[in-house]
């Protein structure tokens, strides 16, 4: 089968698509054929091995695994054992391993149907930031949510799914995705080159900015909710991790919520945002769809900051 290897850590003149043997489903688990392969800043992380602390997780000097991806969307090709309620012929979506490529992996407990109202691309863009999203603003929201970052992956879904739950949205992007934000719902749109978030909110949800705890928590009414779901920059070796563990470290202390969840997608939280879906109240707001034989595009359009929403593949 075709897949998008790398044998070393990087995105330009890293990745190749080339033939691989085809993966078994092992108990537990599904083949999927996979129509289209969502492209995300994890995904980035483990490709460029950045921050360099992963590396201990994923292999110190090159990737262990050859072929990246996990969010996927496609069609079951085969069964293993001691697996219920998927045939082949379903069309799932969900996370795999090695998902871009045309066969991969899944667990059964961690795909569902895929909804017919969405396709194969929009359904490959909605797992792992959709339920990232989810995870984020659950329980927590309030009268008034920041969202910063509100244009990225995370930041699309949080701000719909804030407002599906009845809160006021402030969205924080740059000036050019303002109209962006405000066609997901947003109440409110601040340019962060112009002008920074003013006011208190019952929940922030950060997803990938550099902006230190002491200003996120003035932010924050008395018991409010700090949710810190990314960091870029801030060194090669720990990026922006500083700022999660100062926040693991402070919380005990304070009467304000400063989380740092890690979000496990699980067929549970995919059904609520299938639910989102169906009702109208959530779209998947796709940027653009690149073929597998461009990943390094894909890759280096994420990386530029230029993404509207979500980037995925098609197989």
């Amino acid at each position: 089968m075709r897949a998008v290897v790398q044998d070393a850590y990087g995105i330009a003149g890293v990745l190749r698509v080339e033939e691989v043997p085809e993966p078994e489903p092992g108990e537990g688990e599904v083949l999927v054929r996979v129509r289209a392969a969502g492209v995300d800043q994890g995904v980035r992380h483990l490709v460029t091995g950045e921050p360099g602390v992963a590396r201990l997780a994923i292999g110190v000097r090159r990737p262990r695994n050859r072929v990246p991806g996990a969010d996927l969307a496609g069609v079951v090709e085969r069964v293993g054992g001691g697996v219920r309620g998927f045939a082949v012929g379903d069309e799932v979506l969900g996370v795999g391993r090695g998902a871009f490529a045309e066969l991969a992996r899944a667990s059964a407990d961690r795909i569902v149907r895929k909804p017919a109202s969405l396709s194969f691309a929009e359904a490959a863009a909605l797992p792992i930031s959709g339920v990232t999203a989810l995870q984020a603003v659950r329980g927590r929201v309030g009268e008034r949510v920041l969202v910063l970052g509100a244009s990225g992956g995370v930041g699309s879904y949080a701000v719909q799914l804030a407002k599906a739950l009845g809160a006021r949205v402030t969205g924080v992007c740059s000036g050019g995705k303002a109209g962006f934000v405000r066609s997901l719902g947003a109440d409110e749109v601040v340019d962060h080159r112009e002008a920074e978030p003013t006011g208190r909110y019952d929940l922030v949800v950060d997803t990938g900015g550099r902006r230190p705890l002491r200003a996120l928590r003035r932010l924050l009414t008395p018991r409010g909710a700090l949710v810190i779901v990314g960091g870029e920059g801030g060194g090669a070796w720990f990026g922006g991790l500083q700022r999660q563990l100062g926040a693991l470290l402070l919380t005990p202390l304070v009467r304000q919520s400063l989380t740092c969840p890690v979000s496990l997608v699980g067929a549970e939280d995919l059904h609520q945002l299938v639910g989102f879906v169906e009702r109208g109240q959530l779209r998947v707001p796709l940027d653009r769809a690149y073929p597998l034989e461009r990943a390094e595009d894909a890759l280096l359009r994420l990386s530029g900051g230029r993404v509207l929403g979500k980037v995925v593949l098609t197989v």
